[in-house]
């Protein structure tokens, strides 16, 4: 069996990783995957060219401009495309609706986060950048272990002292926030490339093309048998994802209901989730331009799922509830 390791970049991905764990997904594909720790962004572009860290999930944005600086970071497959948030404000608020929070302050947190805040509010006739909103960021740290430390205040808690107006929230937070007293507002899903990501180096897939394979059959395997075994994956959620908060029945149930029907069952990513996600990185890198000079799809490389797809593996895996493929053709 081969050990490797896979940390996050956000806790909240181990919603679905601690699923394809206990499912036996990895272990059927003869792989220990040790991916119950964080990896911060710079030990990422560090450790995964180098091969001392084989795989990483997450990191989505830094990626473009450090491709343009030698870097030879790749994206092998991605599990969600569309990022369901929901506009939070404070129960006496006169906010009913997006367009309400022009001209006041939206609270944002960490680096792609924001960024996804940022985007969403210019997409959506509301630019930061024109101080039509003005964003007040969470003050928080990230440590060597790739968490992070909040240095002041969460966003509720601005929100509660009115230091700033309404935020975005996803669940588990979402329902947290709304068992607070906050108002909870339902808005569009933003197309986004985030979550759980299967990235790697150019010198893993040409060096260890097996354990590429093996990785990805793995995650799919495990998506299948989150999006078909619903009481199994529900008791997985409560047993094993804490981090973010101890999940009761309900919770569990919520974050499986709204994760469930976005899994891509593929690990295609959408491409108007790529498009929005390389708008992200010009952002960011702004002021160099380097990710200008890098193709929105230049990192990705498709050919291991492809193969996978064309083996009939995928289909099998969902004989018994086809329903699952639904426009996923690949």
């Amino acid at each position: 069996m081969d050990h490797v390791q896979f940390p996050y970049r956000s806790s909240s991905h181990l919603a679905l990783m601690h699923v394809i764990n206990e499912s036996g997904a990895w272990a059927r594909q003869d792989l220990e995957v040790d991916y119950d720790k964080g990896i911060n962004r710079d030990d990422a572009h560090k450790l995964v060219p180098t091969g001392e860290v084989e795989f990483v999930s997450g990191n989505h944005v830094s990626t473009y401009a450090a491709r343009a600086r030698g870097d030879t970071w790749v994206y092998l497959g991605q599990t969600v495309s569309r990022n369901n948030i929901s506009l939070v404000t404070r129960a006496d608020s006169d906010i009913q609706k997006l367009e309400d929070i022009r001209h006041r302050k939206f609270g944002s947190r960490g680096r792609h986060p924001g960024l996804n805040t940022w985007l969403y509010l210019k997409q959506h006739g509301l630019d930061p950048d024109t101080d039509q909103v003005e964003i007040v960021r969470e003050e928080r740290v990230e440590l060597p272990d790739g968490t992070f430390k909040l240095n002041r205040k969460s966003l509720t808690e601005m929100l509660s002292d009115k230091e700033i107006d309404a935020c975005f929230l996803t669940l588990p937070n979402e329902e947290f926030a709304r068992r607070q007293g906050f108002k909870i507002i339902d808005i569009e899903s933003q197309p986004m490339v985030f979550f759980m990501t299967v990235s790697s180096s150019m010198k893993l897939v040409e060096e260890r093309p097996d354990i590429i394979e093996r990785m990805l059959k793995g995650v799919i395997e495990g998506i299948a048998f989150f999006k078909t075994e619903r009481e199994k994956s529900i008791q997985i959620l409560m047993d094993k994802h804490t981090k973010e908060g101890k999940l009761d029945r309900e919770v569990a149930e919520m974050l499986y209901d709204d994760l469930a029907p976005i899994l891509e069952p593929k690990l295609y990513p959408g491409l108007d989730a790529i498009g929005n996600v390389y708008q992200e990185a010009l952002k960011q890198d702004e002021k160099k331009g380097d990710a200008a000079k890098i193709h929105p799809l230049a990192l990705w490389d498709f050919h291991f799922l492809r193969e996978i797809d064309d083996s009939g593996f995928i289909a099998n895996l969902y004989k018994d509830h086809p329903e699952h493929l639904e426009g996923h053709g690949g």
